[in-house]
């Protein structure tokens, strides 16, 4: 039996109503697959992150005393709210009148580096409490790419980097002078 031109028409547009509908599913299966390997990205970075803090944190306060910085404390993941803005520094090594605050990445780039710089000139909106301090700064990280490590020597920041088995060292020369980040009236570097 030979369909209708009616017919037809109806079976084409339940066969169009059908292919909306599965590529509706489709897409929303696309979504939420999208949804779960952003929080699995996420997991991943975050907890990244914090294994290479963990292997900057112990040999850190020894490398700045080396470095004739009396550090005796060291705090990880240290942050800040002050009128809707917020900050968080990596890791921050202090004694009474010095501190080192330290930014780690996993791949350090001449962009961390500037952002860094810029996080360092609000510092002390920040961190109020530090005022009389000298203020330090550090980037550490596993790898280096594009000479950020020269730049970030250039703009007085210590450079530290996490290698083998652990160990992490001050890639800068005992030449280096470091900058004191601390812009208040009479301190000095």
């Amino acid at each position: 039996m030979e369909l209708t031109a009616e017919q037809k028409i109806d079976e084409i547009w339940n066969l169009f109503k059908e292919t909306d509908r599965r590529f509706k599913e489709t897409d929303r299966q696309m979504q939420e697959t999208d949804k779960k390997i952003k929080e699995l990205s996420e997991l991943f970075t975050g907890q990244w992150g914090k294994l290479i803090e963990a292997l900057i944190e112990p040999g850190a306060l020894q490398l700045f005393k080396d470095r004739a910085i009396n550090v005796k404390q060291v705090y990880r993941r240290v942050e800040s709210y002050m009128n809707g803005g917020q900050m968080e520094v990596d890791l921050l090594l202090t004694n009474d009148n010095e501190l080192v605050v330290i930014e780690v990445k996993t791949t350090l780039k001449v962009v961390h580096v500037r952002e860094f710089l810029e996080d360092l000139d609000q510092f002390l909106y920040f961190f109020p409490r530090f005022k009389d301090c000298r203020i330090y700064g550090a980037v550490a990280a596993v790898s280096i790419e594009e000479e950020a490590d020269k730049f970030a020597y250039r703009q007085g920041l210590f450079v530290l980097k996490a290698g083998h088995e652990g160990l992490i060292k001050i890639l800068n020369d005992l030449k280096f002078k470091p900058k004191n980040f601390n812009k208040e009236e009479g301190v000095t570097s």
